[in-house]
């Protein structure tokens, strides 16, 4: 592949739903470009973008694939994104690199979840749309219908359809163009080749209607051409692809294509309209680039995925990492399609590339010049919500575990690890179930490691309702010098301040050189309640009284003492189980509410109220933690995947008593197997 100058270069991005055909569209650009000789389908496991073991067993893709096409002297790298919600980390970080989206709906189910959340992710990057509505070719597939679900969820965006489909389902044939004003028939062997011809007369009004809708909506963008068409002058073919091109640059219009990339029918029409329409990238003067992906492979290595905005990027050269403040030789850039490389001298102002084995590059970072530092802005990646204890299946790969996730969290920042130092558990969090399932299966595959995944265990707390005074006493007479501490405690509950000691001895009952070992033997025993075996927090105690022997006692005694007072007299003060309650606030499309907040009443939670949101209604509430650890599942399934939530730590709280038994019963039972 020849290297191209930026005037020659497209960046866009294939954004949707799982199923409506991302993938199947991108083979299809490859196919009619000559890159390779046959379609690839995603049933069969043979498509270049999904490559990896696991896009291969699943048959959806996982990753953003980075596919170059040439096509009328024009590179187009297309990044073909994963449709999943467990991936929208995948999404994130390609739409920060390209200049377009191309959102490719489904004839069939039109407009679906993950096309409504990258359609705002483009708004928030006010990054210009092109919609493709793929599968025509299928039964019930309706391209008016899909056009009626767009406007309905969008009114105010200014949808200007470019092509309408000649048939329907089996029937579909052709498009009709509308800025030409002709008919493309396609051929039925799925060659791409197609013959052109007068719009049919059944088509002709919605043609005429849909060319005066596409003048008023993209003449805005040039002002001469406003003044022409104002003056009642019709624009011709040459006024509104000038005007076309300038009004999506400006995002000042959404156009709309159709075709089937199964059959191959309008895809060649819509790789002409990217070369042609689609905005260049614009070189900015600082010589930079920035890591957008990283990916693992176990022949190559560490690949960092890079856009160049400015300067040149040259193999073998020193750059500088300004989001470390490291400096670090690359090796030898290349191009990527799908898993095939090509070596590439240098890679120009626009361009997209990959680098291998490099230590210290991570995604988001900039790489630059040490004179000419910058920082480009990086990737705002969602927050991870749903968590598992991890835990090798062998117990000698603890170490090569931790190693093995560190690689994979270089990969996917979506993805977060860290101890839980109360149940000793390692804690993985991700986006979904799907992407923790993949997870699992690439440390098998990847590092040798197996591993089980399980729901993490509540990190619970014991106190107390009453208080008591006890006493305890440590005797042990052996030969030589014996052992003697003896101490009387008042231990009482405290509303929230963790553990208090205090002492009010008199007379020297208990020296002063032993109470700290009389507080230390509390804390001790703090850490394992006589419930269940949790730490006990919010009380007080007090030592009180007790006496020593002049030759045997010593602050270990002193120490057991303590520990044997306080177990004794956490069990006469009527012990009770402590949860963690956790602040939520979820952002739900109004149309749910009522079910999210049935469904928070019956996780015990109390709803503190609603308000309004950035884009969506807010619903605050505090709730058990225990109620929630499989609620980015439930939310999910209660909001066909439109709601979203924060969750974070506000305090313990006792348990209901009813709840408490049966509770402490089955920890017990988990804790005796």
């Amino acid at each position: 592949m020849k290297t191209y100058d930026t005037e020659h270069l497209r960046n866009v991005c294939l954004v949707g739903h799982g199923g409506a055909g991302k993938t199947s569209l991108a083979e299809t650009f490859l196919f009619n470009s000559g890159e390779i000789t046959r379609i690839g389908k995603v049933s069969e496991g043979n498509t270049v973008s999904d490559y990896l073991p696991e896009e291969v067993k699943h048959k959806v893709s996982i990753s953003t694939s980075l596919i170059p096409i040439e096509w009328q002297g024009v590179k187009v790298n297309v990044l073909d994104s994963p449709g999943y919600l467990d991936f929208l980390g995948e999404v994130k970080s390609a739409l920060r690199v390209v200049e377009c989206g191309v959102l490719v709906l489904c004839g069939v189910a039109g407009l679906e979840v993950q096309s409504e959340i990258t359609w705002g992710l483009m708004e928030q990057q006010k990054l210009p749309k092109i919609l493709f509505i793929n599968k025509l070719d299928r039964k019930n597939a309706n391209f008016g219908k899909v056009m009626d679900q767009l406007k309905s969820a969008y009114p105010d965006a200014r949808l200007v359809p470019l092509q309408i489909p000649m048939g329907q389902e089996e029937s579909f044939q052709g498009i009709i163009d509308i800025v030409e004003n002709k008919a493309y028939v396609y051929a039925a062997d799925g060659s791409g080749s197609y013959s052109s011809q007068e719009v049919p007369a059944e088509y002709r009004e919605e043609t005429e209607r849909l060319r005066e809708h596409l003048a008023e909506a993209v003449a805005e963008a040039d002002d001469e051409l406003l003044m022409k068409y104002l003056e009642g002058e019709g624009l011709t073919e040459s006024d509104l692809q000038t005007a076309l091109g300038k009004a999506l640059k400006q995002d000042l219009v959404i156009p709309v294509l159709c075709g089937s990339a199964n059959k191959n029918i309008g895809i060649s029409k819509m790789m002409n309209f990217l070369v042609d329409f689609a905005p260049p990238p614009e070189a900015v003067q600082e010589k930079a680039a920035l890591v957008f992906k990283t990916l693992t492979d176990p022949y190559v290595g560490k690949m960092s995925f890079f856009r160049v905005y400015g300067g040149k990027f040259t193999a073998e050269t020193s750059v500088y990492n300004s989001s470390r403040g490291l400096e670090e030789k690359i090796g030898q850039p290349f191009y990527l399609r799908g898993k095939t490389q090509e070596p590439v001298a240098s890679v120009l102002p626009g361009d997209i590339a990959v680098i291998a084995k490099s230590q210290e590059v991570r995604t988001g970072d900039t790489l630059c010049s040490k004179e000419q530092p910058v920082e480009l802005q990086g990737i705002d990646f969602p927050v991870p919500t749903l968590s598992v204890a991890i835990g090798p299946k062998t117990k000698g790969d603890e170490d090569k575990l931790g190693g093995a996730l560190a690689r994979l969290i270089e990969e996917d920042p979506t993805i977060q690890i860290h101890k839980n130092t109360e149940t000793k558990e390692l804690i993985l969090t991700g986006l979904g179930e799907m992407q923790l399932e993949i997870l699992q299966e690439k440390l098998n595959r990847k590092f040798g490691v197996d591993v089980t995944l399980k729901v993490p265990r509540v990190p619970y707390r014991e106190t107390i309702r009453k208080a008591v005074k006890v006493e305890g006493k440590h005797k042990k007479q052996t030969g030589g010098h014996g052992q003697y501490g003896h101490v009387w405690i008042n231990i009482e509950p405290t509303d929230g301040s963790d553990f208090e000691f205090a002492e009010s001895i008199f007379g020297g009952a208990v020296p002063k050189q032993y109470i700290p070992a009389v507080e230390k033997g509390i804390r001790e025993a703090m850490m394992e309640g006589t419930m269940v075996g949790y730490p006990v927090t919010d009380i007080k105690v007090t030592l009180c009284d007790g006496s020593y022997h002049a030759v045997d006692s010593s602050e270990m005694a002193f120490k057991l003492a303590a520990i044997m007072a306080f177990r004794k007299g956490v069990e006469q003060a009527k012990p009770t189980l402590l949860e963690p309650v956790v602040e939520v606030e979820v952002s739900v499309p109004e149309v749910f509410m009522g079910d999210v907040i049935a469904d928070l009443n019956g996780k015990r939670g109390k709803v503190l109220g609603m308000e309004a949101g950035e884009k969506n209604p807010l619903i605050r509430a505090h709730v058990p933690q225990a109620e929630m650890m499989r609620y980015a599942i439930d939310l999910r399934s209660l909001t066909q995947g439109r709601g979203s939530f924060t969750m974070k730590f506000l305090r313990y709280e006792e348990v209901p008593g009813k709840i408490s038994d049966s509770l402490v019963s089955q920890l017990k039972t988990a804790q005796n197997r």
